[in-house]
């Protein structure tokens, strides 16, 4: 079966969790610190503090920031719903920004006008590996006196203006995810990186049950000084995290070998293109979303996906825009509120995109998509 995404775990990754898995540490041990260590490197931050999964770092990057109930979060409908749940979690409310129908991003010159006196934080989503404009959106943040957290779930590796997603240069925090499908994976798994001495105290103190040891009034002691949570990852998952590191540059040069051999495919059909990507962007191209003017070709979406499937290629949407979940229409969103992304769901298919992925089986996916299509 072709799927849309697919973890690449070869020898190096085998034999590093095996390694852990006989070491004296199964769940926080010294791998944590070495791949945190490791990846605030990589991105050029101070700090990274590692977690159980990008959904965990987002929230924990509510909490550090303080937002509570009553406060507001600007973030994008075109994303997965985690990105404006971690807002819901801290009991803060939703403003959701449309998107630029050619990238999918946040509509970046209508967020000031949305914000208001209890704006508390921007979460850009950097969709499919392309960043915001970070530069623009940190100025807008700065003149309102508003945080800034960087959701790049897809975008560990980009780059924009030279600088990697996460050095957090236009930002007080970038949260990042493992899962299977993104570009390394620690099977489950996520990360928050920041440049703030105080911000990376409060996440450590948050990631862990909000409890410090206390060997300074006795071996056994420690005490809960905030309300936090069990969102640390295992070490045989660093483990996993740290060969997955050593390799990422060559997983982002295959994956941008694949959009190019797309776009060369694609590019002489008008009713089928690939999305745009900015002149100050380097995107390691987590997704490969690929529009379809549905309108002007043979076939429907549904009926597409299912004769595809017929075929061993099962692909993906990405997204259903958050807004029209039912538990966001329960505080009152409705259809019709954010009409460049819900236009973009209805056009939106994922083309398959991983390094093992072969000449063959692109040949194959775009062979078949034209004839269903057109």
């Amino acid at each position: 079966m072709i799927t849309y995404g697919r973890q690449t775990i070869e020898k190096e990754d085998v034999d590093s969790v095996i390694d852990a898995l006989k070491s004296d540490y199964l769940t926080t041990g010294p791998k944590i610190g070495e791949f945190e260590s490791k990846l605030a490197e990589y991105v050029g931050a101070k700090y990274a503090v590692a977690v159980s999964n990008g959904t965990a770092a987002l929230h924990l990057a509510m909490l550090a920031l303080g937002l509570k109930q009553g406060d507001i979060g600007i973030t994008t409908p075109l994303t997965f719903a985690a990105s404006a749940n971690c807002l819901r979690y801290v009991g803060a409310k939703v403003q959701f920004i449309d998107i630029e129908p050619e990238t999918g991003l946040i509509k970046t010159e209508e967020i000031e006008k949305h914000i208001t006196p209890q704006t508390k934080v921007l979460i850009p989503v950097h969709y499919a590996g392309q960043s915001c404009d970070m530069e623009q959106i940190f100025e807008i943040a700065k003149k309102h006196d508003v945080s800034v957290v960087e959701d790049a779930a897809h975008a560990i590796g980009s780059k924009y203006k030279g600088k990697k997603v996460g050095s957090c240069s236009f930002s007080d925090m970038t949260t990042f995810s493992f899962h299977p499908v993104k570009t390394i994976t620690t099977a489950e798994g996520g990360a928050i990186t920041t440049n703030s001495r105080e911000l990376y105290e409060k996440l450590l103190l948050l990631r862990t049950h909000g409890i410090v040891q206390r060997p300074d009034k006795a071996p056994w002691f420690y005490e809960m000084q905030e309300l936090g949570f069990n969102y640390r990852m295992p070490d045989v998952l660093a483990a996993l995290g740290l060969t997955q590191l050593d390799r990422i540059d060559k997983f982002i040069d295959k994956r941008k070998k694949i959009i190019s051999l797309y776009r060369q495919k694609l590019s002489s059909l008008s009713n089928l293109k690939l999305i745009s990507e900015f002149d100050y962007n380097d995107s390691a191209f987590h997704l490969c979303p690929l529009l379809i003017d549905f309108e002007s070709v043979k076939i429907n979406k549904k009926d597409l996906f299912q004769k595809l499937k017929r075929k061993d290629i099962s692909l993906q949407v990405h997204y259903i825009p958050v807004h029209l979940h039912p538990y966001y229409r329960k505080l009152g969103f409705k259809e019709g509120d954010y009409p460049n992304a819900e236009k973009f769901y209805s056009q939106e298919i994922s083309l398959p995109i991983y390094p093992s992925l072969t000449l063959h089986d692109i040949n194959f996916v775009i062979k078949t998509i034209k004839e269903l299509v057109i």
